[in-house]
């Protein structure tokens, strides 16, 4: 990485001593009533020169001698155009009024094609939503999954909580589909994954994302969602679709702040938390008359919130009721007695029956992103780097007292509340040359470097086996490393004919590309059971092994060290042709080859026919594929899961290893997609726009995270699962195992919608209205268990039990509505947005009428949660011409998730002796009344309002 900052700064140093002065035009630019515009951008067609206007709405680009088509744009203004004649040693003024656009919301996307012919969003042959700047930074959200989780009705992604890493990045999907069927490019390059696998009981289980929030909003121009499959285009992982997030180039000083937090009441408690800081700051520079340089830099602090319910076991020291002394004829008034003394010590030591932190982690993130571009002649030099720390605070299970093979009570004597802390470390850097090259041929050649890092840090600990009162209370897990390096060669080349093929773009390409996966062991102490090094063995309470390891997060062990690469090579052609002005048609083919698994060749077909006027139909059909991670082939490690509030130590093993083979499970493939799209676009009137699309994605060989193989009698192949557990941990310590497989297929069918309007009144306000939809039902169409285990299907249903059918099924909303206004009058801007969240279910492991805790389990545990509409409001208002301020609130009437079914026996007053009755936590999802919103499905969140400011300054 040294290497490569050196070479960008070296190349920035150069260019700047390089620049000539000699010739400008120069500039104003305004709106019909005559207000200037500040950061209206200016650009000279065909060329990668250009500028912004400065807060006072002035410009000036310094330009070599010639004849240039000048480009004036901003969001919400129609494109200006104007020839301008420089010559040697010449100022030239070139004074602009942009026209307010009533087709201002069919923002132009470059995503989805490799033409060179500029689109907008209701051109496109398939589906794009495009955010502008203005919209990231409309409302409360502060990072970019949560701004693209309230905009994008296909979009959806809501902070985890109480699942270890998950807790710190935040999977998201798209159309319904996983985190790792969405690809990301950053200036259509491919953005590297996260280093982190998600193995806990959360949406996206088992797969890998990109963490999205890792680039700082403060340094991107807009976002380009293509909600289509999109492989024989970009490769690997666009089954569902891609996001492009293109950065800022050359524009004026901007900085902003803001502070909130969450003012709430539920469960019937008030909570102010969650307090917020933001600082964003970007500038673009002139790198003489040849180029630009830009940055954005985010600042994030955001404290933890807490949302979790009392705690409903009777007795916190002791755990469960003891036997009932001979003698003893009022079981109730003695269990009453009993709860009042365990109250009493709980109070007097400070005990809290409020001993979770169900909400939020906090999160310290400090980002850096640059752009750049210099013309060198011919050819042009580009360029972006970044890097992000983020730091993290989660907490996982409280250890009570009466838990002794997991606490030490010399140093805890009350318990304790484990808390992971997160170093992550997010590095990234691209450099290319582009130009053009005989007979008018388009060239870009490229190398994008990314790694993403995650340090695990444990604290408030214990590793209970060591000898009473000599464990350390914080201990170092382990690391985590993915890394990627992609270079790319594309060419492309436009061909105006004549007869009834009026225009042929062809594009062709070749991709290099190289993953790197690393799991690096924690200190000793960690993930030991005992202290081997020192000849400690591991401490017993009686014949009961005490947990080994750090309490929360047992460390990575040398034994799950690992240090695995791969290596992709890609050809594509791309072919998209004009048949008059009605037809437009495109035609990809894609052939990878994998070093670990093979080859793939997707194709795409698309086509967009204008019927009357405005009106247009678009569709595509198209073939995908999406490869097995590196981290899901080779991730293995231990970890502690509770389980219907039981722990358990579980044993992850990779794909290679022999126990997964005793399963019956092969080598991981990929997962094949084939998806179909059909839309109508069209303009209504002056300014009414509108697409509906509708699509069908089907997806074989989809991989799983199995379910966990539990320590039991039944077979599997010739060996129980205890004795293959027993085969892998000796000491007994690991209760089930879980693995990768391929093993299900799906299919997804949905409706995207977008209607915008925007009105105008005397040229003193305007008006902007949209209206979005989603709607999608993903259906798992088969499952498939390695024939080792097809026809015992008490470990078909471990593999893949009810509940992860659910997590594909329903854990995400099945339909998201959108409505927003955003009214201009003068210096007041008013937004309001209101989003409905559809319907998402929860279903639990155990069948409802199984035998659980001596009695049928309850149905209400299969879970339905109600759609909800949460609403935002801002209003903000010009100071002066550089000075906005910014008041509002998310989730302005303090909206929550249904609550989650609670048992009559989950109860901590519950005395009764009688068996059927007595209290009990296993009969319902809240682990002991402490989740009450639930965890394992995504819906909006279970924050509640936010309030906020928001001070703007452009200079």
């Amino acid at each position: 990485m040294k290497k490569i900052y050196s070479l960008l700064l070296t190349c920035a140093l150069a260019m700047l001593s390089a620049a000539s002065m000699a010739q400008s035009i120069q500039g104003t630019v305004a709106d019909p009533t005559g207000q200037t515009i500040p950061g209206a951008t200016i650009s000279v067609a065909n060329s990668s020169q250009g500028t912004a206007t400065n807060a006072s709405g002035n410009y000036t680009l310094s330009i070599g001698p010639g004849t240039y088509q000048l480009q004036v744009s901003f969001v919400g203004y129609e494109t200006a155009t104007l020839p301008v004649t420089v010559r040697a040693g010449e100022t030239v003024s070139a004074n602009v009024t942009l026209q307010e656009s009533a087709t201002a919301l069919q923002e132009v996307a470059v995503i989805g094609s490799r033409s060179a012919t500029a689109r907008t969003n209701i051109q496109t042959p398939v589906p794009v939503d495009v955010i502008s700047a203005r919209e990231l930074k409309s409302y409360a959200q502060t990072d970019v999954t949560q701004i693209l989780n309230f905009v994008a009705p296909s979009f959806s992604s809501n902070r985890q909580t109480v699942s270890d890493g998950t807790d710190h990045i935040d999977p998201a999907s798209l159309r319904g589909l996983g985190p790792d069927q969405v690809l990301v490019l950053i200036n259509g390059k491919r953005r590297h994954n996260t280093a982190l696998v998600n193995i806990n009981g959360t949406f996206g289980r088992g797969t890998v994302g990109t963490d999205l929030n890792a680039i700082p909003v403060a340094a991107i121009e807009r976002i380009e969602v293509l909600r289509d499959g999109a492989a024989a285009q970009y490769g690997s992982d666009a089954i569902a679709g891609v996001i492009n997030i293109v950065l800022k180039k050359e524009t004026p000083w901007a900085v902003s702040a803001l502070y909130g937090q969450s003012l709430s009441n539920t469960l019937g408690r008030n909570f102010a938390d969650g307090q917020t800081t933001q600082v964003d700051i970007s500038k673009g520079f002139k790198l003489g008359s040849k180029g630009f340089f830009n940055f954005g830099a985010q600042y994030l602090d955001r404290g933890a919130t807490n949302r979790g319910g009392i705690d409903t076991r009777p007795l916190l020291y002791s755990g469960v009721w003891p036997a009932t002394p001979a003698g003893v004829t009022d079981v109730v008034a003695y269990r009453q007695q009993l709860k009042a003394a365990d109250d009493a010590k709980a109070v007097a030591a400070g005990l809290d029956r409020n001993n979770m932190r169900v909400g939020n982690a906090a999160v310290r993130n400090l980002g850096l992103l640059t752009n750049g571009a210099y013309s060198l002649g011919r050819t042009e030099l580009y360029w972006q780097a970044g890097i992000t720390n983020k730091q993290g605070n989660a907490a996982g299970f409280y250890r009570l007292p009466s838990q002794a093979t997991q606490v030490d009570l010399t140093i805890y004597p009350n318990g304790f509340l484990p808390q992971i802390n997160t170093d992550v470390y997010d590095v990234s850097a691209s450099v290319g040359l582009k130009g053009k090259f005989g007979g008018g041929w388009n060239y870009d050649l490229s190398n994008t470097y990314g790694t993403n890092s995650i340090r695990f840090d444990i604290t408030n600990t214990v590793n209970a086996s060591l000898p009473t009162g000599s464990s350390p209370t914080e201990l170092y897990a382990g690391k985590l490393i993915f890394a990627q390096n992609t270079v790319n060669f594309d060419v492309n080349k436009r061909y105006e004919l004549e007869g009834i093929l009026s225009s042929i773009n062809t594009a062709f390409g070749a991709e290099y590309r190289v993953d790197n996966y690393q799991i690096q062991a924690g200190e000793e102490l960690s993930y030991s059971f005992g202290q081997p090094s020192k000849s400690i063995d591991g401490r017993k309470i009686g014949t009961a092994f005490t947990a080994a390891g750090s309490q929360v997060f047992p460390g990575f062990k040398p034994g799950n060290e690992l240090k695995k690469s791969r290596n992709n090579k890609a050809i594509y052609a791309d072919f998209e042709g004009e048949l008059g002005k009605r037809v437009l048609l495109g035609l990809a083919g894609r052939y990878e080859n994998y070093s670990d698994f093979g080859s793939n060749f997707s194709y795409k077909a698309t086509g967009r026919v204008t019927l009357v006027g405005d009106l247009a139909l678009r569709g595509a059909i198209a073939s995908g594929f999406r490869a097995p991670s590196l981290h899901q082939r080779y991730f293995n490690n231990e970890s502690t899961q509770f389980v219907d509030s039981v722990p358990r130590q579980v044993l992850t093993v990779n794909n290679d290893n022999p126990i997964v083979r005793q399963f019956g499970v092969a080598s991981l493939k990929p997962e094949i997609s084939q998806s179909y799209s059909v839309g109508l676009t069209g303009k209504l009137g002056r300014s009414l726009t509108f697409t509906v699309d509708a699509y069908q994605i089907g997806i074989k060989d989809r991989i799983v995270f199995s379910s966990q193989f539990v320590r039991e009698g039944a077979a599997a192949t010739t060996q129980t699962i205890n004795q293959i557990l027993d085969a892998a941990d000796p000491n007994r310590q690991i209760n089930s195992v879980q693995f990768f497989t391929n093993a299900i297929a799906t299919r997804t069918k949905g409706l995207d919608v977008v209607l915008t309007e925007r009105l105008k009144f005397n040229n003193k306000s305007t008006l902007t209205l949209m209206a979005s939809a989603n709607f999608n039902n993903t259906e798992v169409t088969s499952v498939k268990p390695p024939s080792s285990i097809e026809g015992n299907q008490r470990l078909v249903n471990s593999l893949f039990d009810r509940q992860e059918r659910a997590r594909f099924e329903s854990s995400v909303p099945r339909s998201k509505v959108n409505l927003s206004a955003a009214y201009d009058l003068g210096k007041w801007n008013f937004v309001a947005r209101t989003v409905r969240f559809g319907e998402v279910t929860y279903i639990n492991p155990n069948v409802p009428g199984a035998t659980v805790s001596g009695v049928p389990f309850p149905a209400e545990n299969d879970q339905t949660f109600v759609p909800k509409w949460v609403t935002d409001l801002t209003v903000s208002y010009q100071l002066t011409k550089n000075l906005n301020a910014t008041i509002g609130a998310s989730n302005l009437f303090d909206v929550y998730p249904d609550q989650a079914y609670i048992n009559p026996r989950n109860n901590a007053t519950n005395f009764s002796a009688d068996p059927t009755l007595n209290y009990t936590g296993g009969l319902d999802n809240t682990s002991n009344g402490r989740f009450l919103y639930g965890r394992a499905v995504q819906q909006f969140g279970f924050n509640g309002r936010f309030v906020f400011a928001r001070l703007s300054a452009s200079f």
